[in-house]
């Protein structure tokens, strides 16, 4: 695989520890030019390790061995030092706030390949291919929901669950939904309250493993699909 050397000033130590995570990113800007230019301005303080644009052409801007500044403030799993644990990967597209479109695939291909090389050299486990509003939700937003999460795991990259038969009558319960949430990774109150964090986590969630319905709302097919997803992972 052929990368464009791009490097990026914005960049520094990791600390001790082992790569287990990926976080996925679109870039959010109107062009890839534009993009790579904020990646690759020292007064941006923003990077990541990979750019991919629409076409699949591959940047590289920092090393895999050092902390790439893309995921900000954010937590999985009770990490909150994201950065220091995790490949970021930024994908050119204008995003919610510029014309959101569905990603190539000539980019999706290209996504796909690097992932797998990247797999093969860290420790990350499946359910650790995430993306940027699974680690910071109600701040982000991307990759969103045209990011196609089931076609990447076909590819062996990430994890998508089966969908399998559910009550749809059945009501959920708050507590057990936020114990089951943070036992997935992500960051949620335990209060059994469905406030606004809560919402949040939710959304995040169905931006990922439920795309055709964003609302935020912990209806029985989201339920369902967690509950899978957690009996994959734990078996």
């Amino acid at each position: 695989m052929q990368f464009r050397e791009t490097p990026s000033p914005n960049f520094n130590a990791r600390s001790p520890g082992v790569i287990t995570l990926m976080v996925l990113h679109y870039t959010g800007m109107k062009t890839a030019d534009e993009a790579l230019a904020r990646l690759c301005d020292r007064k941006a303080k923003v990077s990541a390790h990979y750019l991919i644009d629409e076409a699949g052409m591959i940047f590289r801007l920092v090393a895999e061995e050092y902390r790439a500044w893309h995921a900000g403030v954010s937590c999985w799993a009770g990490e909150t030092d994201v950065n220091s644990r995790s490949i970021g990967i930024e994908l050119v597209n204008p995003g919610h706030d510029h014309g959101y479109q569905d990603f190539p695939p000539a980019q999706m291909r290209a996504l796909a390949d690097l992932a797998a090389q990247i797999l093969a050299r860290h420790p990350i486990p499946a359910r650790q291919v995430l993306g940027h509003s699974d680690v910071a939700p109600g701040r982000k937003r991307d990759p969103g929901e045209r990011f196609d999460w089931a076609w990447l795991a076909r590819q062996g990259v990430g994890l998508w669950p089966a969908r399998t038969p559910y009550d749809k009558g059945r009501k959920t319960d708050v507590r057990a939904l936020q114990e089951d949430l943070a036992r997935y990774g992500y960051r949620v109150p335990l209060t059994g309250i469905y406030g606004v964090e809560t919402r949040a986590v939710v959304t995040a969630f169905q931006r990922h493993f439920r795309p055709a319905n964003t609302d935020g709302r912990a209806d029985a097919e989201t339920v369902s699909i967690l509950k899978q997803l957690l009996t994959h992972c734990l078996a």
